[in-house]
């Protein structure tokens, strides 16, 4: 698990440094700008590239960034690594990990994965899905809710909350505490879940 972790992160750094390479033939954008918008411990990315955007006035936020110049199939943009998403359930929980599927049904890309492939992640180990989530769609959620209820998933929210520079607003969509209790049951690691909601 650590391995493949290390490879997206890696992965990513090397996208997001391409990516400032291509906006500076356009736009006065440096890696050192690109950095100064993180801290050093943060994966560097498309948020951070956003943000550099911002900082020299070619976009009014985030979300215009993420609209325009930074999104899929634009002059600029590169795409990731991504580890497969059954080796990714299955390298969880051979770690002691549970698993549960971050906003697969965003509004802008669609589903993140095939229904087949939602099913393989099943037979791996897949725990829950995150549907309490600004990205997910209406229509997603509605599908999500029918296929979490039919194979015994948990259902979790996030707000997702990443900083200023996202609408996503801190503590909405959380999740309940007995589905929090319900992950820890599950876990097999050594690792504790520090709880200290009410």
């Amino acid at each position: 698990l650590l391995a493949e972790v290390a490879k997206s992160r890696n992965a990513r750094y090397t996208r997001a440094k391409r990516m400032a390479e291509l906006l500076s033939q356009d736009y006065p954008i440096t890696w050192d700008l690109v950095k100064q918008q993180t801290t050093v411990e943060a994966t560097i990315g498309r948020p951070h590239l956003a943000d550099a955007l911002v900082k020299v006035g070619a976009v009014p936020n985030r979300s215009a960034a993420f609209d325009s110049i930074l999104r899929g199939g634009s002059k600029y943009y590169v795409p990731h690594y991504a580890p497969d998403p059954v080796l990714g359930v299955e390298l969880i929980r051979a770690a002691g990990g549970v698993p549960v599927f971050a906003h697969p049904a965003a509004k802008v890309r669609g589903r993140a994965v095939s229904e087949q492939v939602f099913h393989d992640m099943l037979d791996a180990g897949l725990a829950g899905v995150e549907i309490d989530h600004r990205d997910n769609s209406g229509s997603g959620k509605a599908w999500l809710r029918q296929f979490a209820e039919a194979h015994n998933l948990l259902v979790t929210g996030s707000s997702d909350y990443h900083g200023a520079g996202k609408p996503n607003q801190l503590g909405e969509n959380t999740t309940p505490r007995h589905v929090v209790e319900a992950i820890e049951a599950q876990a097999t690691s050594d690792f504790k879940v520090l709880w200290n909601g009410n």
